[in-house]
């Protein structure tokens, strides 16, 4: 029995939420190299994986219906990946004291979480992942449903154990600072 959330089965959800949090640790890495820093980059996970790129994408084809107007879907393509952006700085931020990406010093910017010029990116990136990259994903899902519905559960298994040792390792690097002396100014 599978289930749903809108009009996607959970393996599809965990299909797509894998394949885009992929491309979004390929995407991310490789702005990283190609302004002068390293190719790998410090990540939450240890994995492959940027799941910010993930759950965005996975949001906007739950919520984008088919029939719906221009300006919405655009509105959507903003708005989507921008809240989870900051969503997830603030919680890094907050609670691990983690900032691996700080916009503090752009124009127009919040907290150092968001900023209109990655806000504009994430609208043409998202756009452009909903129109045309989604329409290949989804028929390469279609391709291999049969096996994947035997593999997901692999998937998630690895994801939660990911999830469980990096809040492990982040949060025992978090105690131990606490733990350190402090000189006394």
């Amino acid at each position: 029995m599978d289930f749903f959330f809108g009009n996607l089965a959970f393996p599809a959800i965990v299909f797509y939420f894998s394949i885009y949090s992929f491309i979004g640790w390929v995407l991310e890495n490789s702005f990283s190299y190609s302004t002068g820093r390293p190719f790998l980059k410090d990540n939450f996970l240890k994995g492959p994986f940027k799941p910010m790129y993930g759950f965005a994408p996975v949001l906007l084809i739950l919520l984008i219906s088919p029939g719906y107007p221009l300006p919405i879907i655009l509105l959507l393509c903003l708005l989507v990946p921008t809240i989870i952006e900051y969503i997830t700085g603030a919680i890094l931020y907050g609670v691990f004291h983690l900032r691996y990406w700080d916009y503090s010093n752009e124009r127009w910017q919040l907290h150092g979480h968001i900023c209109l010029n990655f806000c504009a990116i994430w609208l043409v990136l998202s756009f452009f992942t909903i129109r045309f990259v989604q329409p290949l994903v989804a028929l390469l899902y279609e391709s291999i449903q049969q096996i994947w519905v035997w593999f997901y559960p692999t998937v998630v298994l690895y994801f939660g154990i990911e999830l469980v040792f990096s809040l492990k390792r982040h949060l025992s690097r978090e105690l131990a600072e606490e733990k350190e002396p402090h000189p006394v100014q």
